[in-house]
């Protein structure tokens, strides 16, 4: 080949050949792993940079944060743990902002479940029966939280604290009742509206437990122009029609 036309199609690959790919690591509330996956794939397909998502709780995660845990941003399902991962300078400022909404919802095992009269009234202990109310840990993850505050508001908490199911996050309280080993239980509307065998039997009243906010942040350990993209992406339109399309509420 002419030394001419190889330098030319050198040239013209250098020109064409994408950036060097960056590596992006979320740290990000078990309950947001549908919609952050599909918006993390659109990200990788469009920019070429790798996204690496860890699930768990939000105490879990924030707690690993704390230790020192490599991850360039993080997604919680509450403020509180944020604020914990704030207070210790972990966040680059200018960056959080409180990204979603979500609902609380009462499910029940199976796909014709009929819907619950939710209440002062309602007596769940004796629907539980033999069985237990799968929750995620009520002291420790959002979803726990919310969920005990709610039932605490209509006077139904100490009734059925005997016979909670806690688990480390909301999505495996949502397996519980997905199997049948828990009848009933306790989980954000979202993650009701993916689950296999479940059915929606009530939601809980708005007031009766604290917002259910979703704040995002860039961390201090973020080391490349990725990380922010990514962040930035989370507010755009496409990823916002990604999360409405699982029930989320954005919230910017």
């Amino acid at each position: 080949m002419p030394r001419r036309l190889t330098l030319a199609l050198t040239s013209a690959l250098t020109l064409t050949a994408p950036a060097q790919a960056e590596e992006v690591v979320v740290f990000a509330a078990a309950s947001l792993k549908d919609a952050l996956d599909a918006i993390a794939a659109d990200f990788q397909a469009t920019t070429g940079h790798r996204v690496l998502i860890s699930y768990a709780g939000s105490n879990a995660l924030a707690k690993q944060i704390l230790q020192g845990a490599p991850a360039d941003l993080f997604l919680s399902a509450a403020v509180n743990w944020m604020d914990e991962v704030e207070k210790a300078g972990l966040i680059v400022e200018g960056t959080r902002s409180d990204l979603l909404g979500n609902s609380l919802v009462l499910i029940a095992h199976g796909k014709a479940a009929p819907p619950l009269p939710l209440g002062p009234n309602l007596d769940l202990a004796a629907e539980l029966g033999d069985g237990k109310l799968s929750m995620a840990m009520v002291d420790a993850v959002p979803a726990g939280q919310y969920g005990k505050a709610a039932l605490e508001s209509l006077g139904l908490w100490s009734s059925v604290e005997p016979l909670v199911a806690q688990s480390e996050n909301v999505r495996a309280a949502l397996m519980l009742v997905a199997t049948g080993e828990a009848p009933f239980g306790i989980t954000y509307a979202t993650d009701a509206a993916v689950g296999d065998n479940v059915t929606v039997v009530a939601t809980f009243p708005a007031e009766s437990h604290p917002p259910i906010t979703y704040p995002a942040a860039l961390l201090t350990t973020a080391a490349d122009a990725a990380d922010r993209a990514f962040l930035d992406a989370l507010s755009s339109p496409a990823a916002k029609d990604h999360f409405t399309r699982y029930g989320f509420q954005p919230l910017d």
